[in-house]
């Protein structure tokens, strides 16, 4: 190879000194010609090899079942190693070219083998995007930070790469390169503090299981709420549900408190945890004939019954003074209130009957007395449960009258709290 290169290139001076030209001018003019003999072989060997490694790729990726070879042809992986064969000839035959030129021929000998270090950075850099592709489409890692693996592995070969270059540019050995990367380490740790919070975040971001690629997250500080779309090494990427894109440092899923839905797409309910306010004044003992009214309510009437027969035994053994309602035992509109709302749940065919189910009684505000129904949903998609949510509500908001009950409101007029702005 090697005695091919110097007739290749060899044979312009020895004709040029026998056309009596000078020992310097044909030195030069058979450097310009070799030059351009040179571009034009590297030229057709890069157009050669690149036709035949893209189509004996393309056949390949065809004739196999694998998607990954497909991913190659797709990140032009071959396109990238057709440039290494023409650098690979360039980098032997810059010294018999410029074997007269020693100085000239250290120079283009380091900027070639820079060249060829970066293009096998690049050619690396796209067989792991390939992999990255084709471990997505896996269902088993459709799901994990693949990314930021990958970006770790291309920092740790990146700055190998930039190791060799300094190596190969200064001439310095690598034992004292790393000495020295040493001794600026603190500076380097500054420059790159983000990436290394990044790198130790994602793994423990992964290790924990803390989020995963799908996860629907609510992240305050950031004014995130949606689907994870990406986990790299330096950030999360997030679409909301306005379609909008917020991108979270990574290190900041394990140094600030984020919430996590998964929990709850993956349980048997979504929860409804939402609370009116009873005036507490509405609220008192019912007589006869009101509850002989509330009977005709369906869902409470065999409570009502049943209860109300406790009730009487209960005060005719004691000998209760009934002339008075608040003697012994008596129901209240709030309490048949809740009772029938519990029975409307229990009926409510979209809620969950094997998980809490209940309407319950908070503590007192100023506002009023808060009754929270505590339930859950059997779908949980958002729109569907807002709608069973609100349902659910109208239904309770248009029940509270039939009790005589009402609900606590700030006054829409006059001078008192909550009056209105307009004259």
């Amino acid at each position: 190879m090697h005695k091919l290169l110097v007739k290749i290139f060899g044979w312009c001076y020895p004709l040029l000194r026998k056309l009596q030209l000078g020992d310097t001018l044909s030195s030069y003019l058979s450097l310009v010609v070799n030059i351009v003999i040179l571009c034009f072989l590297s030229y057709w060997i890069y157009i050669i090899f690149r036709f035949i490694l893209v189509t004996l790729m393309a056949v390949i990726a065809k004739k196999t079942k694998t998607k990954f070879d497909d991913l190659l042809v797709t990140n032009k992986t071959a396109k990238y190693i057709a440039h290494l064969i023409p650098l690979l000839f360039i980098y032997k035959t810059v010294p018999i070219i410029l074997d007269a030129y020693v100085y000239w021929e250290t120079v283009f000998g380091k900027l070639v083998g820079i060249y060829i270090v970066l293009l096998i950075l690049w050619i690396t850099r796209t067989i792991f995007n390939s992999l990255r592709d084709y471990l997505k489409q896996k269902p088993e890692y459709s799901d994990k930070p693949i990314d930021s693996y990958i970006q770790v592995i291309m920092i740790v070969l990146w700055m190998l790469g930039i190791f060799v270059i300094i190596s190969e540019l200064f001439n310095i050995k690598p034992n004292t390169l790393f000495a020295t990367f040493g001794a600026v380490s603190a500076l380097i740790i500054l420059i790159f503090r983000d990436t290394i919070l990044g790198f130790v975040a994602s793994v423990q971001v992964s290790l924990n299981d803390m989020v995963r690629i799908g996860d629907w997250i609510t992240f305050d500080k950031f004014g995130a709420d949606g689907d994870v779309i990406e986990i790299n090494l330096a950030t999360v990427k997030v679409r909301n549900f306005d379609n909008t894109t917020t991108t979270i440092p990574t290190y900041s899923l394990i140094s600030d408190s984020f919430r996590n839905w998964r929990g709850m797409l993956n349980s048997d309910g979504r929860r409804i945890k939402r609370h009116i306010l009873i005036k507490a004044k509405s609220i008192r003992f019912l007589n006869e004939q009101e509850l002989q009214n509330l009977k005709k309510i369906q869902l409470i009437s065999d409570y009502i019954d049943t209860r109300q027969l406790e009730i009487d035994k209960f005060n005719e053994a004691n000998a209760i003074d009934k002339s008075i309602p608040i003697n012994g035992r008596n129901l209240t509109n709030f309490g048949l209130f809740r009772k029938y709302i519990t029975q409307y749940l229990q009926n409510y065919p979209s809620l969950n009957k094997d998980m809490i189910l209940l309407c319950r009684q908070l503590q007192p505000t100023p506002q009023g007395i808060p009754l929270e129904i505590y339930t859950f949903t059997k779908d949980k998609r958002f729109e569907n449960y807002e709608y069973i949510m609100a349902d659910i509500f109208d239904h309770v908001f248009a029940a509270i009258p039939y009790f005589d009950l009402e609900i606590f409101e700030l006054p829409s007029e006059g001078n008192g709290v909550g009056a209105s702005a307009n004259p």
